[in-house]
């Protein structure tokens, strides 16, 4: 576990998270909260309209935990919750937001040479679903993806986009998917 962080954002429902790295990994829990922390309090993120502000906490009560973890380990977490994530993808499990390192480290081919905004797709999306976001499509051809949007399996039309809001505050959302 990191140690704890500032609020971020103003206003709205404070989250307290956790972040973690599972064991054997090689990766710095402290880098991995670092970027966390930098995506959760962007203001393109779900702090834009204020309301909802982040917090991590090392300790006490917290509304989830976003752990990065092995693809098998992730397999695990997430099919306890109906998912089958052929070690491929990323879930939100109850009160974690699992991130798969696999996918972490080797992005997708929307996001080649983009890691941080693949990883900022990755938070906010299953961030998204922890604050009650179900998924979306593409609202139209050349319109940026929603966050909400599963852009691993394609664009649709879309430019790829990792953030659930624009520069000027405007959310960025597409038709529901059933």
């Amino acid at each position: 576990m990191a140690d704890g962080a500032e609020v971020t954002g103003r206003g709205g429902k404070v989250m307290r998270y956790m972040v973690a790295v599972e064991g054997g990994l090689k990766q710095d829990v402290d880098e991995f909260a670092k970027e966390v922390d930098d995506i959760l309090g962007d203001p393109r993120g779900w702090t834009a309209k204020g309301k909802w502000s982040f917090q991590r906490v090392d300790s006490g009560s917290y509304e989830f935990v976003v752990k990065l973890s092995s693809p098998s380990t992730t397999d695990k977490l997430c099919a306890a919750y109906g998912m089958d994530t052929e070690s491929e993808v990323n879930c939100r499990a109850g009160k974690q937001v699992v991130v798969n390192l696999k996918r972490w480290l080797l992005l997708t081919k929307y996001y080649k040479g983009q890691p941080h905004e693949y990883h900022a797709l990755t938070i906010n999306h299953e961030v998204g679903h922890r604050l009650g976001f179900g998924h979306m499509t593409c609202p139209g051809k050349g319109e940026p993806a929603p966050v909400m949007m599963q852009q691993i399996y394609g664009l649709k039309g879309c430019t790829a986009n990792p953030w659930p809001f624009d520069e000027n505050g405007t959310y960025l959302k597409g038709p529901e998917v059933p």
